[in-house]
């Protein structure tokens, strides 16, 4: 994006705003119940009172590239492999569709798997549990 009028201008992007893009876009893939941390991430969640979509994924950001990791928690009964496909084709296309940047490289920890009936009932009155999940597989 070149301006003639601005002899030097860049536009950055903090890791925060690469890591809400990828959780607010992988949301839309049926099969994620929630995108989880680690101890850190668990032991934050108990003070936390609002809702975070960074949650559970990392990003490191470059002039032009992004890499990705992301931990998540997945709905028993769905593919995972196709799970996977899905996320990397939507936050891809999100990422380089509203910034420009290209996501290089994208990690996908799986951290546990459950249903549906189970996660609500680990994540009842959690801050990430307003983030509802698809509905449930046929």
């Amino acid at each position: 994006m070149d301006n003639p009028r601005i002899a030097q201008a860049s536009l950055t992007f903090d890791e925060g705003v690469i890591e809400k893009i990828a959780g607010l876009a992988s949301r839309k893939v049926d099969g994620i119940l929630s995108f989880d941390g680690g101890l850190f991430d668990s032991l934050t969640d108990k003070l936390r009172s609002k809702v975070d979509p960074t949650q559970g994924i990392t990003a490191e950001v470059g002039e032009k590239q992004v890499a990705l990791e992301m931990n998540a928690t997945v709905e028993y009964g769905y593919d995972i492999r196709e799970i996977f496909t899905q996320v990397c084709d939507v936050v891809s296309e999100e990422v380089e569709r509203l910034t420009g940047l290209k996501v290089v490289e994208l990690d996908f920890h799986v951290n546990n798997v459950l249903s549906k009936k189970q996660w609500k009932e680990q994540n009842n009155r959690k801050p990430n549990s307003d983030l509802e999940p698809k509905p449930e597989a046929k």
